[in-house]
């Protein structure tokens, strides 16, 4: 059944993005900035915890996780450090995440070459 629930879960996720892009004429960046935030807000309200524990992999892969990991972290080092936590909080816990993308970015512009115009 936890198979069923994250793709439930992941799948509704994914269909509000559709929707705010199709019927709420947004582009696909501010898309991605509301459900940052829409996790981070529920991260920040204690929501977000209890839905990974429900739907494993639907609720930890979509976007909304971002904004989950980034509140999670701030709120972790705040209650340690203080002020200064909150910003050190949020990039240690999506460090490694953030430069994966960027090396393998980095090795796949290397191996691959692009394509010329196409007119």
């Amino acid at each position: 059944m936890t198979f069923v629930f994250a793709f439930f879960v992941g799948g509704i996720i994914c269909a509000i993005g559709q929707l705010l892009m199709d019927y709420g004429k947004l582009t696909p960046g501010h898309t991605l900035s509301t459900l940052v935030v829409a996790g981070a807000i529920l991260d920040g309200m204690g929501l977000y915890e209890p839905l990974i524990n429900f739907a494993g992999a639907g609720a930890t892969v979509p976007i909304t996780s971002f904004g989950n990991s980034l509140t999670h972290g701030a709120l972790a080092e705040a209650e340690r450090h203080g002020l200064v936590g909150v910003l050190t909080g949020m990039f240690e816990v999506t460090s490694s995440g953030i430069s994966a993308a960027v090396v393998f970015g980095f090795i796949g512009a290397l191996i691959f070459k692009p394509k010329g115009n196409v007119d």
